[in-house]
C-alpha cells in the first residue's frame, strides 16, 4: 500500500485510500501477480497495453481484455474493489473476527452481499490465494470418520454392511492437474450435502469458467 509512513491504519483511513479506482488496482495488481506483471489469463502473453478508462489490460497477441478481477473470487461480483478491500481489512485487522452485520454497517452494502463477501475473502484466506483453479481439474466427494473406527473389527463387520454415510462427515476435493512442469493444487472442504446443487455451487466457487471437469461416474 506504499511507504509505512502512508499504509492506513485504521478503516477510516483505509475507505480513503480505496476511493481511488485507479490505487484499488494497482494494490490489486500487486498482489496477485507480483513485480512480474499480470499476464494474459487466455494466452499467457506479456505484451499488454492498459486501457486507462476501463482500468483494463488489453493483450497484442490474443486481443483479449481482461481486469484485475479475471479468474479471482471477486470476478462475478458486482461490488467494486474498493468495497472488497475494506472488507479484506476488516477481516485481517479484527482480532476477535468480523461479522457480516459488521462489514455491511461500516461500508455500507447490504447484508447478503457482505456475508457473500465475507465467505469468499475467509475462503481465499484459507487456500492462500483468491485465484481459482483451471485447466484440467478433477473433483469428487466421499465420506471421512465415524463412529466405525472406533470398533473392534468383529464389531465393524457387523454393523457395517454397506457404504451409507451414518455418523460419517461429508468431504469434497477438487483437484488442479499439473501443467508445464508446475505441481497440481488440491484442495478440500467439508459439505453439508452431497445433492447436485450443493455440489455445483461449490464447483463453481472453486473452478475458472471454461476448465475441463472430471468427475466419478
Amino acid at each position: 500500500m506504499g511507504s509505512e509512513n502512508t499504509t492506513p491504519q485504521t478503516l477510516q483511513e483505509v475507505i480513503l485510500y480505496f476511493s481511488e479506482p485507479h490505487t484499488c488496482v494497482e494494490f490489486m495488481a500487486r498482489m496477485r501477480w507480483g513485480s512480474e506483471g499480470p499476464a494474459c489469463p487466455r494466452c499467457e502473453g506479456k505484451r499488454l497495453s492498459f486501457l486507462q478508462t476501463r482500468l483494463m489490460w488489453k493483450c497484442l497477441d490474443c486481443q483479449k481484455q481482461f481486469s484485475v478481477k479475471v479468474n479471482s473470487v471477486f470476478e462475478d461480483s458486482p461490488l467494486g474493489l474498493d468495497k472488497w478491500l475494506c472488507a479484506m481489512w476488516m477481516i485481517s485487522n479484527c482480532r476477535n473476527g468480523v461479522s457480516s452485520y459488521e462489514i455491511s454497517r461500516d461500508i455500507q452494502i447490504s447484508r447478503k452481499s457482505a456475508w457473500f463477501m465475507l465467505q469468499r475473502i475467509r475462503h481465499a484466506m484459507h487456500t492462500g490465494t483468491f485465484e481459482k483453479l483451471s485447466g484440467h481439474v478433477e473433483a469428487d466427494e466421499t465420506f471421512i470418520g465415524g463412529k466405525a473406527r472406533f470398533m473392534h473389527q468383529d464389531k465393524r463387520a457387523e454393523k457395517i454392511t454397506g457404504t451409507g454415510g451414518k455418523g460419517k462427515t461429508a468431504v469434497m476435493g477438487i483437484l488442479e492437474r499439473g501443467r508445464d512442469g508446475k505441481p497440481g493444487k488440491v484442495r478440500t472442504k467439508v459439505i453439508d450435502s452431497r445433492k447436485k446443487k450443493a455440489l455445483q455451487a461449490e464447483v463453481r466457487q472453486h473452478l475458472e469458467a471454461g476448465s475441463a471437469l472430471y468427475t466419478a461416474p
